[in-house]
C-alpha cells in the first residue's frame, strides 16, 4: 500500500497508538541514514530572505532591486550572497505535475530571475513545502519532489527553504524531508537544503543526515518577547551545530522597526555566536545607518563564519543576566554579556567559566570596534537593559604582559 493510500484510509479517526506505529518505521530510517554530503553548508549561509518584510507581496522587480542593493550597500561583499525568495512565488501545478510561477508577479520567469541574480555574483534561493500546500496556500512539493527538484536545477537554484505546512501531520517529518533531500541530490547540483520543521520534533537531534540546517522554532516576530523565546529554545541544542549542519533560529529582524537598536544588536550578536544562518529580513533598499552598521559588523560576521564551526552556548543565567560564549580558531574566545531585563546589570565572568584558560587575553569590544587592552582572570561589565556587550578574547603571550588587568569602562548601548 502506498503512503498516499494509507493516508486516505487512516487520516480520519486514527488512534494515538496506531499513529505512533505508523511513525516508527520512518524514525528508524534515521538509524541507517548517511550524513548529508552535498558540498554546501560548510559555514553558516548568509544572505537575504523576502518573508519577514514582504511576506506575499513580492515580485521580480523587488527581487532584482534587492540583488542590486546587496551589491551597492556592501552586504554582498561582507558575505550576504543568497537572495532567497520565500513563499508566494509559485502559482499552480500543470496536468503533468510541473510547478509554475505566478506569471503576474514574475513575468520573466524564474530562470530569468535566477540568471539575473547569478549575473551579480550572488546565489539564488527558492521556497517550497513538505506538504500539499505551502503556508500561504500555494502548491507544495509532497509527492512531487523529483519534478520540483528538477525545475530548481533548471532555474539555477542554489538554496531551498522547505517548510512544514499542510503536511499530513501523522507522517513523521524525517520521511518527508528525506524525499526532498534525495531529489535534490539526484539533480547533481549543489543546493543548500534548509529544513523548516519549526522544531516540533527537535530536529537538531536527527536532521544532520538530512539537511544543511534545520529550524529550531516557530517563526520569529519583530518583538523582544519573541526574540527571547527563540533564544531560550536554542539552549539545549547548541552542541548539535557543526560544519555541514546548523541550528536555524529563523531570520534576522534587524531593521524592521519593531525593536530598538540595542535589541537588534543583541539578536545579531547571539545569532552570530550560535553559528546561525544570517539572513537579513528587512528591506535592504532602505536601511538606516544603524541597521547597516549592525549587519556589516565584520568582527561579528567573522565569529559566525569562524572556520572552527563550534556554536557558542549559554554559560550561565542569573535572573536577567546571562553570559554566553564559545571557542574560535586560533585559541580565541567570543563572549556575550547579555542583559535581558529592564534594569542595568553588572555582569562578571571568570576566564575559566568562559573557557579561555589562565593566560592573559587581548580583549576587543566588537560593537565599540576597539581594543580594550590586556586582561587576565576575569571580566566585569555594566550592561544597560535589553543590551549586550560582545567581546573577543585573543591569545597573547605571558611574556608580553607586565600587569594583570586594566580597568574596564562602563559600556553603554549605542
Amino acid at each position: 500500500m502506498c503512503i498516499r493510500d494509507r493516508y486516505q484510509r487512516r487520516v480520519h479517526g486514527e488512534s494515538r497508538e496506531k499513529r505512533l506505529m505508523i511513525l516508527l518505521p520512518f524514525a528508524l530510517i534515521l538509524t541507517f541514514a548517511v550524513a548529508l554530503d552535498n558540498g554546501v553548508g560548510v559555514q553558516p549561509p548568509m544572505g537575504w530572505s523576502s518573508w519577514n518584510y514582504f511576506a506575499c507581496n513580492i515580485n521580480e522587480t523587488i527581487i532584482r532591486e534587492t540583488a542590486d542593493a546587496l551589491i551597492s550597500t556592501g552586504l554582498a561583499a561582507a558575505g550576504y550572497v543568497y537572495v532567497n525568495i520565500d513563499d508566494c512565488w509559485a502559482k499552480y501545478r500543470d496536468n503533468q505535475g510541473w510547478i509554475h510561477e505566478d506569471e503576474k508577479a514574475f513575468p520573466s520567469g524564474m530562470k530569468a530571475l535566477g540568471d539575473y541574480i547569478h549575473s551579480k555574483g550572488l546565489k539564488y534561493g527558492l521556497y517550497s513545502d513538505a506538504g500539499r500546500k505551502t503556508c500561504a496556500g500555494r502548491p507544495g512539493s509532497l509527492f512531487h519532489e523529483e519534478k520540483d527538484a528538477q525545475k530548481y536545477k533548471e532555474w539555477g537554484a542554489d538554496y531551498l527553504k522547505y517548510d512544514n505546512c499542510q503536511s499530513y501531520g501523522w507522517l513523521f517529518p524525517s520521511w518527508r524531508y528525506i524525499r526532498m533531500r534525495d531529489a535534490l541530490n539526484a539533480t547533481g547540483r549543489p543546493i543548500y537544503f534548509g529544513m523548516c520543521e519549526w522544531g516540533l520534533q527537535q530536529p537538531s537531534r536527527w536532521a544532520r543526515p538530512i539537511a544543511n540546517s534545520w529550524r529550531t522554532t516557530q517563526d520569529i516576530k519583530d518583538t523582544w518577547a519573541s526574540f527571547l523565546h527563540i533564544v531560550d529554545k536554542q539552549v539545549p541544542f547548541t552542541s548539535y551545530a557543526a560544519p555541514g549542519g546548523w541550528n536555524d533560529p529563523d531570520m534576522l529582524e534587524v531593521g524592521n522597526g519593531g525593536m530598538t537598536t540595542s535589541e537588534y544588536e543583541a539578536q545579531f550578536a547571539l545569532w552570530a555566536l550560535l553559528k546561525a544562518p544570517l539572513f537579513v529580513g528587512c528591506d535592504v533598499r532602505n536601511m538606516s545607518n544603524d541597521t547597516r552598521r549592525i549587519l556589516l559588523n565584520r568582527d561579528l560576521i567573522a565569529i559566525n563564519q569562524d572556520e572552527l564551526g563550534i556554536s557558542g552556548r549559554r554559560i550561565w543565567k542569573k535572573g536577567d543576566a546571562e553570559v554566553w560564549g564559545g571557542p574560535l580558531s586560533g585559541g580565541a574566545v567570543a563572549v556575550i554579556f547579555f542583559n535581558r531585563g529592564e534594569l542595568q546589570e553588572t555582569i562578571s565572568a571568570t576566564f575559566e567559566e568562559i573557557g579561555y584558560g589562565h593566560n592573559p587575553a587581548l580583549v576587543r569590544d566588537l560593537y565599540q570596534q576597539k581594543d580594550l587592552g590586556i586582561y587576565r582572570g576575569s571580566l566585569t561589565f555594566t550592561v544597560p537593559p535589553h543590551s549586550v556587550v560582545v567581546l573577543r578574547l585573543n591569545r597573547i603571550s605571558i611574556e608580553a604582559v607586565s600587569y594583570t588587568h586594566l580597568t574596564l569602562p562602563t559600556i553603554y548601548s549605542v
